[in-house]
């Protein structure tokens, strides 16, 4: 592997950062904080480091396999480290592993939390956090394939390593057209919620930070209530809807842009996409009428929760801990389903779910048809035995990583119920979890080794365990 030229990529990536750190300087100045210098001196170490790799390391060699899934990982991590300088230097969360934690969860586009007091929190801080997140939403390696050509690096490797789900949908020849052509549909998407949530009575800058969570799938908040701070069913509804689009894959959005909006319905993944969705939010709404007084809150609510948990989203209209059991146990089942290949949901993905559906029903017809020929398909091809290999081997590691962070975390003195819901809830990049990490807790109370394995385990499911895995591996390293 070619050390200098992924140092300097990553250089590339710092320099991005630290002009990103700047962002949220005129939120500070507009309310007065007093966090712009915090934000100055975090853009400047971040700018600062980047420069020196970017100039400092030279290679005539390209961009390989290798080297890219080294680049994603490594930028990850670099961007949690250096993303969490204004926690640090604001004292909004004074604790390293804490604004590490808080960091890690906003680039994975988790939403897992260590604030107590949100009255206490500058609200530039609050608008990085959001920052983050839609920085992570889309992926931050394709952000800076679209923006920073000067790099001159071969992308695909990159898009490759960082692409959420089973296989990359290449929609133009050139890489970085892809990646300019796809953070387009996501910009046009936050921008129309901006003005929707605006159109319902939400503030500008609350209606911009909670749309950035939005688009990537986030779940930070300004409010400690979440979405539930405002009673605006009109705002509630908006936020679903476009919860509902971030978790599509964005090849179909950028069809239905160009006119093809039967693609919707024609893809398999996204028919079965929606069916789960509507049946879990019936489902939830049947056991959960007796809490409600009226038909309409409790749709909303149901329906709020459904997308917001299946599409990782995390945010909360209510405490589904006081939920009928049947109604949390779907929605548990609903924070390993994730979203769908190609959005920027977490989670093990609804392509992987439904070809191991359909995998199951091939080998069970083969028992009984021992002689026949069944062939598994997916949008009416054939998929190939590699991907079907690759599907079931992520969920056997998927699984075991859960369980053995579940029972790390027991071992750290959790008990069960918040120990599987906060392994999940990380993994899956959803944020809220279950027990003292559910909607109206918070990770907070969780201490540093428990927080730095959740931490992992967003990386992990952020980049979907294999390319972080792979460099475990001394092989990976070899000439």
């Amino acid at each position: 592997m070619d050390l200098r030229a992924t140092l300097r990529v990553l250089g590339g990536l710092l320099v991005f950062l630290g002009i990103a750190l700047l962002a949220p300087i005129p939120f500070s100045l507009w309310f007065r904080d007093g966090q712009a210098i915090a934000f100055v001196l975090s853009a400047c170490v971040s700018a600062s480091v980047g420069a020196g790799l970017l100039f400092s390391y030279r290679s005539e060699r390209g961009i390989g396999f290798r080297e890219g899934f080294a680049i994603v990982t490594l930028g990850w991590l670099s961007y949690a480290i250096f993303g969490s300088l204004p926690f640090l230097f604001s004292g909004a969360i004074p604790s390293p592993i804490d604004a590490f934690f808080e960091s890690m969860s906003g680039f994975t586009t988790t939403g897992a939390s260590v604030i107590r007091d949100f009255d206490a929190v500058p609200e530039s801080i609050f608008f990085w956090r959001a920052t983050t997140h839609w920085l992570g939403g889309m992926g931050i390696i394709v952000l800076s394939l679209a923006i920073l050509p000067f790099l001159r690096v071969g992308g695909m490797q990159l898009f490759d390593a960082e692409a959420p789900g089973p296989t990359t949908d290449r929609l133009f020849p050139r890489i970085q057209t892809t990646a300019k052509v796809l953070w387009g549909v996501y910009f046009l998407f936050t921008f129309a919620e901006v003005l929707l949530l605006l159109l319902g009575g939400m503030g500008f800058y609350e209606a911009v930070c909670h749309s950035f969570a939005t688009m990537a799938t986030g779940g930070f908040s300004t409010e400690s209530a979440s979405i539930g701070a405002y009673p605006s069913l009109f705002i509630r509804w908006t936020v679903t809807f476009f919860m509902l689009l971030a978790g599509i894959s964005f090849s179909l959005h950028l069809l239905a842009l160009r006119g093809r909006v039967r693609a919707y319905w024609r893809n398999e993944e996204f028919r079965f996409y929606l069916g789960t969705l509507l049946a879990a939010s019936a489902i939830i709404f049947l056991f959960n009428r007796s809490l409600y007084d009226g038909i309409h809150a409790n749709a909303c609510d149901s329906a709020f929760t459904v997308v917001s948990i299946a599409t990782t989203t995390g945010f909360c209209t209510a405490d589904y801990e006081n939920w009928h059991v049947l109604a949390q146990y779907v929605l548990v089942v609903l924070m390993f389903f994730g979203g769908c290949a190609g959005s920027t949901g977490g989670g093990i993905k609804n392509a992987r779910i439904l070809l191991i559906i359909k995998q199951a029903y091939v080998q069970v017809f083969r028992l009984i048809h021992p002689r026949g020929v069944r062939v598994l398909k997916l949008d009416h091809k054939p998929v190939p035995d590699e991907i079907v290999r690759s599907v079931l081997g992520f969920f056997a590691l998927y699984i075991g990583i859960f369980v053995a962070a579940s029972l790390a975390m027991a071992a750290l003195g959790l008990d069960l119920v918040t120990a599987g819901g906060a392994v999940v809830a990380c993994l899956s990049n959803i944020g809220p979890g279950l027990g003292e990490v559910g909607p109206a807790g918070h990770y907070g109370e969780i201490g540093g080794a428990g927080k730095t394995i959740l931490s992992i385990c967003m990386l992990l499911g952020r980049l979907e365990i294999l390319t972080v895995l792979v460099l475990f591996f001394p092989s990976f390293w070899r000439k």
